[in-house]
C-alpha cells in the first residue's frame, strides 16, 4: 500500500499522522464526471485545526471567481478549487501581488506566490489569475492522491513552504467561497 494511500485512509478514519508526503508521478487523471457528490468533494473531512477568516474586498472576490473558473476549465472537481483558494489565502489573502520590493519572499509574484526563478512561468504569467491557478493546478494534478489527502499536505506538496501546515487555516473559508461561487 503506497505511503499516501495510507496516510489518506488515515486521515479519513480520524487518525492522527506525522510526516511528510512523497508524491510519485502520476499515473492518470480522475474523469471530473465521477467526482464524488459536491458536499463530498468540496471538503472531505473537517478543516484541520483553528481556522482563520478574512472579509474579501471586490478584487478578492474577482479573483476567487477566476481561481474557480481555471478549476472548471481544467475539468477539477471542486476540491482542487478549495485547495486552490485556501493556498492563495496563505499566500496572498487572494491578492494579485507584484514586485514588493524589500518585503518580496524572493521573486515571488501573484496570488499563489509563484516565482520565476523556480520555473511557473515570466512575471506577466504568474501575475494573470488564470494562468497561475492553472500551473498551481498542474502541479497538484501530479501529486498522487490529492483529492483525499487533508488539504494542508496536498498544498505543500505543490508550494513546497517554509510554513507547511500554514494552509490548513483557510480550509473552511476556501470551502464556504467554492460553495457560494461555483455555480454563479
Amino acid at each position: 500500500m503506497n505511503t499516501i494511500f495510507r496516510k489518506s485512509m488515515l486521515s479519513v478514519a480520524g487518525l492522527a499522522f506525522a510526516g511528510g508526503v512523497f508524491a510519485g508521478p502520476i499515473a492518470a487523471h480522475a474523469n471530473p464526471a465521477d467526482a464524488k457528490p459536491a458536499a463530498v468533494a468540496v471538503q472531505s473531512a473537517k478543516p484541520q485545526g483553528d481556522q482563520s477568516h478574512i472579509t474579501l474586498n471586490d478584487e478578492q472576490t474577482a479573483n476567487v471567481k477566476a481561481i474557480i473558473a481555471a478549476t472548471k476549465k481544467a475539468g477539477l472537481p471542486e476540491r482542487a478549487a478549495v485547495i486552490s483558494i485556501a493556498t492563495s489565502l496563505q499566500e496572498s489573502k487572494l491578492e494579485n501581488l507584484g514586485h514588493l520590493g524589500d518585503m518580496n519572499d524572493h521573486d515571488s509574484l501573484g496570488l499563489f506566490q509563484q516565482r520565476p526563478s523556480s520555473g511557473w512561468g515570466t512575471p506577466e504569467q504568474i501575475t494573470d489569475p488564470e494562468y497561475s491557478t492553472t500551473a498551481f493546478l498542474k502541479g497538484l494534478k501530479q501529486v498522487d492522491g490529492w483529492q483525499d489527502m487533508p488539504l494542508t499536505v496536498a498544498a505543500q506538496t505543490v508550494q513546497v513552504s517554509a510554513y507547511p501546515d500554514a494552509y490548513a487555516q483557510w480550509e473552511q473559508q476556501a470551502t464556504d467561497l467554492v460553495a457560494q461561487h461555483w455555480n454563479s
